[in-house]
């Protein structure tokens, strides 16, 4: 039997790349691992905010008539031009899809719209550009080589930690001290 068709998804779940981790996309990254298969994984970049505001940087046919606070967030480097909208809420919109209880993903530009010219921009959502993506076995094999802790998804983590301290926390959150963390040479 092929290796591939013995992938045990891990998704739902966090990956906390491990500090020797060298790819300059993933240095100190909270990944929310959203799909995982035999065919490849893809996942979102949690603590990588632009400083950018989204009314700024995504523009809309006809102009969003007001602007909020909502801010533009890297996902990750593949596509960097497709926008995803991560809520804690239910955002009442048939597009979304529930990545695990209470965590919402949907790409439809009417909730964008509408998440936009809200006066205030809601608690708990993300407008994050790109993804992280992997190829057929290219994670499993990461993860045998140690370059990533597989985490729980907590939602105070995700939206009320400041990016800055996530990944410190969310290694903490397992026990364990993030200077004292070194990558295995993995299973041959």
């Amino acid at each position: 039997m092929s290796p591939l068709k013995d992938v045990t998804s891990v998704a739902p779940a966090l990956l906390l790349s491990m500090p020797q981790l060298d790819d300059p996309n993933f240095r100190h990254t909270v990944v929310l691992l959203c799909q995982h298969s035999a065919e490849g994984a893809w996942g979102l970049v949690l603590n990588r905010p632009t400083g950018t505001p989204a009314v700024q940087a995504v523009k809309l046919d006809p102009p969003v008539k007001a602007a909020n606070s909502l801010d533009l967030w890297v996902g990750g480097p593949v596509e960097p031009e497709r926008g995803c909208i991560l809520m804690g809420d239910d955002p009442q919109d048939e597009e979304a899809v529930e990545v695990c209880p209470g965590l919402y993903i949907s790409g439809s530009a009417s909730l964008l719209r509408r998440l936009m010219e809200d006066e205030q921009a809601p608690a708990r959502t993300r407008l994050l550009m790109g993804y992280a993506g992997w190829g057929p076995g290219q994670l499993d094999e990461e993860l045998r080589q140690s370059a990533w802790l597989i985490s729980d998804i907590d939602l105070g983590l995700v939206f009320d930690v400041d990016a800055t301290l996530m990944w410190e926390k969310a290694i903490r959150r397992l026990g364990a001290d993030p200077g004292a963390l070194h990558m295995s040479q993995g299973v041959h």
